[in-house]
Protein backbone atom coordinates (compact mmCIF):
# COMPACT_ATOMS: atom_id res chain seq x y z
CA UNK A 1 0.00 0.00 0.00
CA UNK A 2 1.19 3.26 -0.74
CA UNK A 3 2.65 5.63 1.90
CA UNK A 4 0.17 8.50 2.65
CA UNK A 5 1.46 11.90 3.43
CA UNK A 6 -0.58 14.47 5.16
CA UNK A 7 0.45 18.33 4.66
CA UNK A 8 0.48 20.61 8.12
CA UNK A 9 0.27 24.19 6.93
CA UNK A 10 0.78 27.15 8.51
CA UNK A 11 4.29 28.96 9.67
CA UNK A 12 6.47 25.63 9.75
CA UNK A 13 4.81 23.47 7.28
CA UNK A 14 5.65 20.03 7.23
CA UNK A 15 4.66 16.87 6.62
CA UNK A 16 3.05 13.67 8.43
CA UNK A 17 3.77 10.36 6.52
CA UNK A 18 1.85 7.23 7.00
CA UNK A 19 2.93 3.42 5.99
CA UNK A 20 5.41 1.15 6.33
CA UNK A 21 8.98 1.07 6.87
CA UNK A 22 9.65 4.72 5.94
CA UNK A 23 13.20 5.02 7.68
CA UNK A 24 14.37 6.02 4.23
CA UNK A 25 12.40 9.45 3.80
CA UNK A 26 14.47 10.34 7.54
CA UNK A 27 17.46 11.60 5.68
CA UNK A 28 14.67 14.16 3.45
CA UNK A 29 12.33 15.31 6.44
CA UNK A 30 15.97 16.05 8.29
CA UNK A 31 17.12 18.61 5.49
CA UNK A 32 20.13 20.06 3.99
CA UNK A 33 23.14 21.09 6.23
CA UNK A 34 22.31 19.05 8.48
CA UNK A 35 25.60 17.04 10.13
CA UNK A 36 25.09 15.57 13.06
CA UNK A 37 22.04 13.78 14.77
CA UNK A 38 20.74 12.85 18.10
CA UNK A 39 18.47 10.09 18.25
CA UNK A 40 16.11 10.01 21.46
CA UNK A 41 14.91 6.90 21.77
CA UNK A 42 13.32 4.46 24.39
CA UNK A 43 15.92 2.25 26.30
CA UNK A 44 13.10 -0.54 25.67
CA UNK A 45 13.71 -0.49 21.97
CA UNK A 46 16.56 -1.00 21.61
CA UNK A 47 16.73 -3.29 18.68
CA UNK A 48 13.92 -1.82 17.30
CA UNK A 49 15.41 1.53 17.10
CA UNK A 50 18.36 -0.18 14.58
CA UNK A 51 17.80 0.15 11.22
CA UNK A 52 16.73 4.04 12.09
CA UNK A 53 20.10 4.36 13.16
CA UNK A 54 21.01 2.80 10.13
CA UNK A 55 19.51 4.28 7.83
CA UNK A 56 20.70 8.00 9.75
CA UNK A 57 24.53 6.52 9.93
CA UNK A 58 25.00 6.54 5.91
CA UNK A 59 24.55 10.29 5.66
CA UNK A 60 25.46 12.00 9.02
CA UNK A 61 27.62 11.71 12.32
CA UNK A 62 24.85 9.78 14.82
CA UNK A 63 24.50 10.45 18.57
CA UNK A 64 22.17 8.31 20.63
CA UNK A 65 20.45 9.18 24.03
CA UNK A 66 18.63 6.30 25.25
CA UNK A 67 16.27 7.44 27.98
CA UNK A 68 13.88 5.76 30.16
CA UNK A 69 10.59 4.00 28.98
CA UNK A 70 7.10 5.72 29.50
CA UNK A 71 6.48 8.76 31.89
CA UNK A 72 9.76 8.32 33.86
CA UNK A 73 11.52 10.06 30.93
CA UNK A 74 9.28 12.71 31.45
CA UNK A 75 11.17 14.32 33.54
CA UNK A 76 13.43 17.16 34.51
CA UNK A 77 16.54 15.18 35.24
CA UNK A 78 16.03 13.39 31.97
CA UNK A 79 16.30 16.73 30.04
CA UNK A 80 19.08 17.89 31.99
CA UNK A 81 21.32 14.55 30.94
CA UNK A 82 20.03 14.96 27.36
CA UNK A 83 21.34 18.55 27.74
CA UNK A 84 24.46 17.95 28.95
CA UNK A 85 24.84 14.79 26.50
CA UNK A 86 24.58 17.43 23.34
CA UNK A 87 26.61 19.69 25.07
CA UNK A 88 29.78 17.75 25.31
CA UNK A 89 29.21 16.10 21.75
CA UNK A 90 29.18 20.41 21.25
CA UNK A 91 26.06 20.14 19.20
CA UNK A 92 24.85 22.80 17.39
CA UNK A 93 22.04 24.64 15.73
CA UNK A 94 22.18 23.34 12.35
CA UNK A 95 22.31 20.09 13.78
CA UNK A 96 19.48 17.71 14.60
CA UNK A 97 17.07 15.35 16.71
CA UNK A 98 15.35 12.29 15.86
CA UNK A 99 12.76 11.03 18.47
CA UNK A 100 12.10 7.12 18.21
CA UNK A 101 9.15 5.96 20.83
CA UNK A 102 5.97 6.47 22.19
CA UNK A 103 4.68 9.53 23.15
CA UNK A 104 6.28 10.45 26.52
CA UNK A 105 9.24 10.12 24.11
CA UNK A 106 8.45 12.60 21.51
CA UNK A 107 6.83 14.98 24.31
CA UNK A 108 10.40 14.67 26.17
CA UNK A 109 12.62 14.65 22.85
CA UNK A 110 10.73 17.35 21.47
CA UNK A 111 11.26 19.41 24.48
CA UNK A 112 15.10 18.85 24.14
CA UNK A 113 14.88 20.10 21.07
CA UNK A 114 13.01 23.27 21.34
CA UNK A 115 14.73 24.07 24.56
CA UNK A 116 18.54 23.39 23.11
CA UNK A 117 19.94 26.47 21.71
CA UNK A 118 16.42 27.97 21.83
CA UNK A 119 15.38 25.44 19.32
CA UNK A 120 17.13 22.83 16.91
CA UNK A 121 14.87 20.38 14.20
CA UNK A 122 13.57 17.86 15.23
CA UNK A 123 11.56 14.54 13.17
CA UNK A 124 9.41 12.28 15.23
CA UNK A 125 8.77 8.75 14.58
CA UNK A 126 6.64 7.52 16.45
CA UNK A 127 6.23 4.13 17.40
CA UNK A 128 2.73 3.56 19.05
CA UNK A 129 -0.83 4.34 18.17
CA UNK A 130 -1.19 6.90 20.72
CA UNK A 131 2.07 8.94 19.38
CA UNK A 132 0.85 8.47 16.00
CA UNK A 133 -2.37 10.05 16.23
CA UNK A 134 -1.70 12.54 19.26
CA UNK A 135 2.03 13.38 20.82
CA UNK A 136 4.32 13.40 17.73
CA UNK A 137 1.82 16.03 15.75
CA UNK A 138 1.06 19.69 16.42
CA UNK A 139 4.25 20.77 18.52
CA UNK A 140 3.03 20.44 21.65
CA UNK A 141 6.16 19.32 23.72
CA UNK A 142 6.66 18.58 27.36
CA UNK A 143 7.54 17.16 31.05
CA UNK A 144 5.62 16.76 33.91
CA UNK A 145 6.44 17.88 37.52
CA UNK A 146 5.00 16.56 41.06
CA UNK A 147 2.05 18.65 40.49
CA UNK A 148 0.38 17.82 37.40
CA UNK A 149 1.00 16.28 33.96
CA UNK A 150 2.90 18.46 31.30
CA UNK A 151 3.04 21.41 33.35
CA UNK A 152 6.51 22.52 31.67
CA UNK A 153 6.50 23.06 28.05
CA UNK A 154 6.56 24.48 24.66
CA UNK A 155 5.76 24.67 21.39
CA UNK A 156 7.74 23.30 18.57
CA UNK A 157 6.48 22.27 15.61
CA UNK A 158 8.50 18.95 13.98
CA UNK A 159 10.50 19.21 10.40
CA UNK A 160 8.04 16.10 9.51
CA UNK A 161 6.68 13.03 11.54
CA UNK A 162 6.95 8.99 10.32
CA UNK A 163 4.21 7.15 11.45
CA UNK A 164 5.40 3.48 10.47
CA UNK A 165 2.37 1.06 10.72
CA UNK A 166 4.78 -2.03 10.78
CA UNK A 167 5.83 -0.75 14.21
CA UNK A 168 2.65 -0.87 15.53
CA UNK A 169 3.05 -4.74 14.76
CA UNK A 170 5.51 -5.00 17.93
CA UNK A 171 2.63 -3.54 20.59
CA UNK A 172 1.31 -5.46 23.12
CA UNK A 173 -2.47 -5.67 23.09
CA UNK A 174 -3.26 -3.57 25.91
CA UNK A 175 -1.15 -0.44 24.05
CA UNK A 176 -2.73 -0.81 21.03
CA UNK A 177 -6.02 -0.64 22.47
CA UNK A 178 -4.76 2.33 24.84
CA UNK A 179 -4.14 4.01 21.79
CA UNK A 180 -7.52 3.95 20.19
CA UNK A 181 -8.72 6.34 23.43
CA UNK A 182 -7.24 9.32 21.40
CA UNK A 183 -8.86 8.07 18.11
CA UNK A 184 -12.49 7.55 19.61
CA UNK A 185 -12.42 10.98 20.70
CA UNK A 186 -10.88 12.46 17.91
CA UNK A 187 -15.44 10.68 16.69
CA UNK A 188 -16.55 12.52 18.93
CA UNK A 189 -14.88 16.25 18.64
CA UNK A 190 -14.30 16.50 15.15
CA UNK A 191 -15.59 12.93 12.48
CA UNK A 192 -18.33 11.09 13.36
CA UNK A 193 -17.08 8.78 10.64
CA UNK A 194 -14.50 7.88 13.17
CA UNK A 195 -17.44 6.51 15.04
CA UNK A 196 -18.90 4.31 12.53
CA UNK A 197 -16.16 2.48 12.03
CA UNK A 198 -15.26 1.62 15.18
CA UNK A 199 -18.88 0.90 15.78
CA UNK A 200 -19.27 -1.32 12.69
CA UNK A 201 -15.78 -3.32 12.80
CA UNK A 202 -14.87 -6.62 15.00
CA UNK A 203 -12.18 -4.93 17.39
CA UNK A 204 -10.41 -7.96 17.31
CA UNK A 205 -9.50 -7.19 13.59
CA UNK A 206 -7.51 -3.85 14.68
CA UNK A 207 -4.37 -4.78 13.78
CA UNK A 208 -0.83 -3.15 12.59
CA UNK A 209 -1.86 -4.36 8.92
CA UNK A 210 -5.76 -3.49 9.16
CA UNK A 211 -6.56 -1.13 6.31
CA UNK A 212 -9.24 -0.20 8.73
CA UNK A 213 -7.38 0.68 11.62
CA UNK A 214 -5.06 2.65 9.32
CA UNK A 215 -7.83 4.84 8.20
CA UNK A 216 -8.61 5.64 12.15
CA UNK A 217 -4.94 6.28 12.23
CA UNK A 218 -5.32 9.27 9.08
CA UNK A 219 -8.20 10.35 10.41
CA UNK A 220 -6.85 10.76 13.65
CA UNK A 221 -4.46 12.79 12.27
CA UNK A 222 -6.22 14.81 10.01
CA UNK A 223 -8.91 15.86 12.54
CA UNK A 224 -5.68 16.69 14.86
CA UNK A 225 -4.07 18.65 12.08
CA UNK A 226 -6.70 20.96 11.47
CA UNK A 227 -7.71 22.00 14.72
CA UNK A 228 -3.22 23.07 15.54
CA UNK A 229 -3.43 25.29 11.93
CA UNK A 230 -5.96 26.75 13.32
CA UNK A 231 -4.90 27.62 16.58
CA UNK A 232 -0.95 26.50 17.01
CA UNK A 233 -0.49 27.50 20.66
CA UNK A 234 -4.05 27.23 22.11
CA UNK A 235 -5.31 31.19 22.52
CA UNK A 236 -8.69 30.23 21.23
CA UNK A 237 -10.91 29.45 18.72
CA UNK A 238 -13.58 31.63 17.01
CA UNK A 239 -17.66 31.48 17.02
CA UNK A 240 -17.78 29.90 20.38
CA UNK A 241 -15.66 26.88 19.28
CA UNK A 242 -12.38 26.20 21.97
CA UNK A 243 -9.93 26.15 19.55
CA UNK A 244 -6.58 23.78 20.19
CA UNK A 245 -8.78 23.21 23.50
CA UNK A 246 -10.57 20.87 21.98
CA UNK A 247 -8.25 18.03 21.41
CA UNK A 248 -8.05 18.16 25.49
CA UNK A 249 -11.36 16.55 25.87
CA UNK A 250 -11.74 14.29 28.66
CA UNK A 251 -8.48 15.06 29.49
CA UNK A 252 -9.04 17.35 32.98
CA UNK A 253 -10.00 14.26 33.96
CA UNK A 254 -7.79 12.34 32.21
CA UNK A 255 -4.53 14.10 33.28
CA UNK A 256 -5.94 14.15 37.07
CA UNK A 257 -6.30 10.15 37.33
CA UNK A 258 -3.20 9.32 35.23
CA UNK A 259 -1.21 11.99 38.58
CA UNK A 260 -3.45 9.83 40.96
CA UNK A 261 -2.57 6.50 40.30
CA UNK A 262 1.40 7.69 39.75
CA UNK A 263 0.98 7.26 35.88
CA UNK A 264 0.67 3.19 36.47
CA UNK A 265 -2.51 3.73 33.52
CA UNK A 266 -2.28 3.90 30.49
CA UNK A 267 -2.86 7.71 28.92
CA UNK A 268 -5.47 6.39 26.58
CA UNK A 269 -7.26 4.92 29.30
CA UNK A 270 -7.70 7.56 31.33
CA UNK A 271 -8.43 9.69 28.29
CA UNK A 272 -11.27 6.95 28.03
CA UNK A 273 -12.18 7.58 31.23
CA UNK A 274 -12.19 11.42 31.07
CA UNK A 275 -14.56 11.19 28.05
CA UNK A 276 -16.90 9.43 29.48
CA UNK A 277 -16.95 11.91 32.77
CA UNK A 278 -17.33 15.11 30.67
CA UNK A 279 -20.08 13.61 28.67
CA UNK A 280 -21.53 12.62 31.83
CA UNK A 281 -20.74 16.38 33.02
CA UNK A 282 -21.95 17.51 29.55
CA UNK A 283 -25.94 16.05 30.83
CA UNK A 284 -25.96 17.37 34.14
CA UNK A 285 -25.44 20.55 32.85
CA UNK A 286 -28.14 20.53 30.23
CA UNK A 287 -25.89 20.63 26.65
CA UNK A 288 -25.47 17.03 25.54
CA UNK A 289 -28.32 14.44 24.85
CA UNK A 290 -28.87 11.46 26.74
CA UNK A 291 -27.95 9.02 23.76
CA UNK A 292 -24.81 10.83 22.93
CA UNK A 293 -23.13 10.47 26.06
CA UNK A 294 -24.44 6.91 26.32
CA UNK A 295 -22.58 6.13 22.84
CA UNK A 296 -19.58 7.51 25.06
CA UNK A 297 -19.99 4.61 26.91
CA UNK A 298 -20.38 2.41 24.47
CA UNK A 299 -17.59 3.21 22.04
CA UNK A 300 -14.79 3.43 24.40
CA UNK A 301 -15.95 0.03 25.44
CA UNK A 302 -16.32 -1.67 22.15
CA UNK A 303 -12.69 -1.39 21.96
CA UNK A 304 -11.67 -2.29 25.10
CA UNK A 305 -11.15 0.60 27.02
CA UNK A 306 -12.98 1.24 30.83
CA UNK A 307 -15.60 3.15 31.56
CA UNK A 308 -15.67 3.19 34.82
CA UNK A 309 -13.08 3.62 37.54
CA UNK A 310 -12.72 2.96 41.08
CA UNK A 311 -9.46 4.43 42.18
CA UNK A 312 -8.69 7.60 43.70
CA UNK A 313 -11.75 9.83 45.58
CA UNK A 314 -13.22 12.37 44.11
CA UNK A 315 -11.62 14.85 46.35
CA UNK A 316 -8.26 14.21 45.33
CA UNK A 317 -8.99 14.10 41.47
CA UNK A 318 -11.29 17.59 42.35
CA UNK A 319 -7.83 19.06 43.99
CA UNK A 320 -5.55 17.45 40.47
CA UNK A 321 -8.23 19.07 38.16
CA UNK A 322 -7.54 22.36 39.91
CA UNK A 323 -3.97 22.79 38.50
CA UNK A 324 -5.49 21.75 34.82
CA UNK A 325 -3.81 23.89 32.11
CA UNK A 326 -7.50 24.89 31.39
CA UNK A 327 -8.02 26.24 34.63
CA UNK A 328 -8.49 30.06 35.09
CA UNK A 329 -8.10 31.26 38.82
CA UNK A 330 -10.36 28.84 40.78
CA UNK A 331 -12.44 28.36 37.75
CA UNK A 332 -12.34 24.58 36.50
CA UNK A 333 -12.83 24.54 33.17
CA UNK A 334 -13.95 21.52 30.89
CA UNK A 335 -13.66 21.28 26.84
CA UNK A 336 -17.61 19.53 26.39
CA UNK A 337 -19.92 18.96 23.64
CA UNK A 338 -22.96 20.65 22.79
CA UNK A 339 -23.99 18.11 19.92
CA UNK A 340 -21.88 15.20 18.37
CA UNK A 341 -18.28 16.70 16.65
CA UNK A 342 -19.56 20.05 18.27
CA UNK A 343 -17.07 21.58 21.30
CA UNK A 344 -18.34 23.93 23.53
CA UNK A 345 -16.26 24.66 26.81
CA UNK A 346 -18.10 24.41 29.87
CA UNK A 347 -16.60 26.78 32.79
CA UNK A 348 -17.42 26.41 36.64
CA UNK A 349 -19.57 23.88 36.73
CA UNK A 350 -21.31 23.71 39.70
CA UNK A 351 -19.52 20.89 42.24
CA UNK A 352 -22.80 19.02 42.31
CA UNK A 353 -22.61 18.10 38.93
CA UNK A 354 -19.28 17.59 39.12
CA UNK A 355 -19.70 14.61 41.68
CA UNK A 356 -22.66 13.40 40.11
CA UNK A 357 -21.02 12.90 37.10
CA UNK A 358 -18.23 11.06 38.86
CA UNK A 359 -20.60 9.04 41.17
CA UNK A 360 -21.39 7.55 37.71
CA UNK A 361 -17.63 6.82 36.72
CA UNK A 362 -17.63 5.05 40.31
CA UNK A 363 -20.76 3.03 39.68
CA UNK A 364 -21.67 2.77 35.93
CA UNK A 365 -24.50 3.53 33.96
CA UNK A 366 -27.67 2.14 35.39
Amino acid sequence: MNDTVLSVGGASPYDVVVGSDLAERLPGMLGVGVQRVAVVFSDALGDLVRPVLDSLAAAYDVMVLPIPDGERAKGAAVAVACWDALGEAGFTRSDAIVTFGGGATTDLGGFVAATWLRGVRVVHVPTTLLAMVDAAVGGKTGVNTRSGKNLVGSFHEPAGVLCDLATLATLPRPELVAGLGEVVKCGFIADPRILELVETTDPETLTADSPVLRELVERAIRVKIDVVVADLKETGGFGGHPGREVLNYGHTMAHAIERAENYGIRHGEAVALGCVYVAELASRAGTLAPQIVARHHAAFARVGLPTTYDGASFDELHAAMKVDKKTRGSQLRFVVLSDLAVPTVLAGPSEVDLRSAFDVLVGGRA
